[in-house]
């Protein structure tokens, strides 16, 4: 009897493709339109218009701020920079060869035991304490907290002096100076401009991999920053995270748009996988990949680095002919992060500043509405065995 005959398999969705496994009031993606929405609003004025400021409040509190709101949320961040003495102390003994994804969960989880309100994941801290606002704080230190993390890490594995965030910068032109030294002038304005939109693209799409392990660990009740490591240790996988990385690997391989048709058909015929195509839920043009294509041909310009905007545009034309594949979020971005000269080996950590918005609204949201996620499996061992004593086994 085929799977589609059989009973016991209607309904079932390998990967959980197409399945709706919740309820959120965060994030649409409209697959007709090609639209993504965040808590009603189109991502196109997002990106274009707001601050990532603007939209982790949006996200995290509800609400898109008004500017006093905006004012407040931004000196909330400002406060939280310091990481924790454990924290701190960690990365003094971390292994030099140590992958910055490990550094980045083990950092976040060393973060849930140092934080203040550490002990509100109890049901006697809930009782006392509103969870939901407990959860809003412990996100807002993790958001400011992450960017000092990363680079924190980033700098004590290459010998570099380690710096602190500025008060007078925004958290996008922050991210930039903690990473790349960049600061004060019209380039490094560009460029955070950019980064700021990546953010912002980058911030919240449903339920995906990691989002959802942050949701099913949220589920339980445990606490916020053991639900944002589960997603952490979902991103360092490479069928979900990493692909900008892989991007710009690609990118430096080929090295100048004249070898770049060569090398993917080349790619193409030996059935290798091209990095920065396609997607599992949107099947045609990602309107976030056409919004940071036109910031990184712009930034491209400005900074007269032209050629890996030239190798992935020619990349980009012979993946829609041959494959009908479109781009990705994470294929133009990484052109963009090459021109940034963002270090490739932080590009999903980078992820992690931005996507933790997200998470952490998912978790909220969650556990605001808990219903423990425990789905079901369909059962493919061997039937009914009887059990033979073990002198009689042969």
């Amino acid at each position: 009897m085929s799977d589609t005959a059989n009973p016991k398999t209607e309904g079932y969705s390998p990967g959980l493709e197409g399945v709706l496994a919740g309820e959120t009031a965060l994030c649409e993606i409209d697959e007709a339109r090609s639209g993504l929405r965040y808590r009603g609003y189109a991502i196109e004025d997002l990106a274009e218009q707001a601050s990532f400021e603007e939209v982790a409040h949006l996200l995290l509190l509800g609400t898109l701020p008004t500017r006093k709101d905006l004012e407040d949320f931004s000196a909330q961040l400002r406060s939280q920079w310091l990481l924790p003495g454990p924290v701190e102390a960690f990365l003094g003994v971390m292994a030099p060869d140590a992958h910055p994804m490990d550094i980045l969960r083990t950092g976040v989880s060393l973060l849930g035991m140092a934080d203040r309100d550490a002990a509100d994941g109890s049901r006697e801290a809930q009782e006392v304490r509103n969870a939901h606002e407990v959860n809003v704080q412990k996100s807002i230190r993790l958001l400011a907290q992450i960017p000092v993390l990363i680079s924190s890490t980033y700098r004590v594995l290459h010998g570099k002096r380690p710096v602190q965030p500025r008060a007078d910068l925004t958290f996008s032109e922050n991210l930039l100076y903690l990473l790349t030294d960049r600061h004060d002038d019209a380039t490094a304005r560009a460029m955070a401009r950019v980064l700021n939109v990546s953010l912002i693209l980058y911030a919240e799409h449903e339920f995906n991999a990691s989002t959802f392990a942050a949701r099913v660990a949220a589920s339980t009740l445990t606490d916020l920053h053991a639900a944002i490591t589960a997603a952490i240790a979902a991103l360092k996988g490479p069928l979900h995270g990493g692909a900008n990385e892989a991007v710009a690997a690609m990118l430096t391989e080929i090295r100048s748009p004249e070898r770049a048709e060569g090398w993917i058909r080349r790619a193409l015929s030996q059935k290798q996988r091209v990095m920065g195509f396609g997607h599992r839920v949107i099947k045609t043009e990602d309107v976030r990949s056409r919004i940071i294509r036109r910031h990184a041909e712009a930034l491209s310009r400005l900074s007269g680095e032209m050629r890996w905007y030239e190798i992935a545009t020619i990349l980009a034309r012979v993946m829609l002919e041959e494959k009908g594949l479109h781009p990705n979020l994470d294929f133009y971005t990484a052109v963009a992060y090459l021109v940034m000269e963002i270090p490739p080996d932080v590009y999903t950590p980078v992820f992690v500043c931005s996507r933790i918005t997200g998470w952490c609204a998912h978790v909220i949201e969650q556990q605001d509405h808990n219903r423990l996620i425990r789905p079901r499996a369909l059962y493919t061992g061997p039937p009914r065995q009887r059990y033979v004593p073990i002198d009689q086994r042969t």
